[in-house]
């Protein structure tokens, strides 16, 4: 009896499942798997764990009665330095408004939705507008698709000390330009609590449209062109076809194009750093910001993770929205 089944387990394994095994592809595929796992999965998981930690390194150690000031912990005789664990007590404050960190946290993220609202849109309209304007065949054209994607080549850090110069009150370029449009408001932008998070969306369009650009204008040279002919002859206008052929052919790309931006503006922190950096008063402080300031700053260790995890988590659903939409256009 046994050596019946050894010999049809080996005969199933022989013609079945060896023939599929082959082992190279996994081989190949064991050097990637292991870098995700160190520098993505690990780091999520740490940080995941280290945002139930309270921890701050820059207080003093000593000992007293204290709840951490975090909903849910019990008042008693600890260290105000840490590290205590807590918990989930820091998304507790987060989403409560009427603690400190859900200040932070719910003024963060209104800024980094009119941050990205704002943004992504303009960027993506421009982008197309650029695109649809180098996509002829002329003399210089090149020399346009150069100047609108110039910007993109540029640091953030060098683009946010261009327009510093651009937004410097009295004889900057913006506010003279403004002016001369009728303009007679504040002109000092980058400290100015109403028109800091308006300077950090100018620049973020000036940066990012070229670089959108590329990617219609990609799919715009990808288009057929007896399509175009076919409708120039059934009379169609410019706008028609406009509207009709080639912003549904364009459909995947704007698709990519708007999980692109999305993603990078939650991303965004270099210009912020550059630009606002005197403004501590929070209305321009987007969430990456809030980060940076909770970790490196105010050294509140335990408060940046548990920002760190809503970051990760918004950026995860994205994605996976993202992959969802992308599987049902190919169907």
């Amino acid at each position: 009896m046994m050596t019946a089944n050894t010999f049809d387990l080996h005969t199933y394994w022989t013609r079945h499942l060896r023939p599929r095994l082959k082992p190279l592809p996994y081989l190949l595929l064991l050097p990637t798997v292991y870098f995700v796992y160190l520098f993505t999965i690990m780091p999520t998981f740490k940080v995941l764990r280290d945002s139930q930690t309270y921890y701050h390194p820059n207080r003093p150690a000593r000992e007293i009665m204290s709840d951490l000031s975090l909903p849910g912990i019990e008042e008693a005789k600890r260290s105000i330095r840490g590290p205590h664990d807590v918990g989930f007590a820091y998304f507790r404050a987060m989403f409560d408004p009427d603690t400190v960190e859900g200040e932070r946290f719910f003024r963060a993220m209104r800024n980094t939705i009119i941050y990205v609202v704002t943004t992504v849109p303009i960027s993506m309209l421009l982008a197309f507008t650029f695109a649809v304007l180098v996509n002829r065949r002329l003399r210089w054209i090149g020399s346009a698709r150069i100047a609108f994607f110039y910007p993109t080549m540029l640091p953030m850090v060098s683009a946010a000390t261009i327009w510093l110069f651009f937004f410097t009150p009295e004889y900057g370029l913006w506010n003279a330009a403004l002016r001369w449009f009728g303009y007679h408001g504040a002109e000092n932008w980058v400290i100015n609590p109403d028109l800091a998070l308006v300077g950090l969306i100018i620049v973020a369009i000036w940066k990012n449209a070229g670089y959108f650009m590329i990617f219609y204008l990609a799919g715009l040279q990808n288009l057929p062109e007896d399509v175009y002919e076919a409708a120039a002859l059934d009379g169609a206008s410019w706008w028609v076809q406009m509207f009709r052929i080639t912003l549904p052919l364009l459909r995947r790309t704007t698709l990519f194009v708007s999980v692109v931006a999305i993603i990078s503006a939650f991303q965004t922190i270099d210009h912020a750093l550059v630009m606002t950096y005197e403004l501590v008063t929070g209305e321009a402080d987007l969430l990456l910001y809030e980060i940076y300031n909770q970790r490196f700053i105010l050294q509140n260790y335990g408060f940046a993770n548990a920002l760190t995890v809503v970051m990760i988590a918004i950026l995860l659903g994205l994605t996976i929205i993202n992959f969802l939409i992308s599987e049902r256009e190919n169907e």
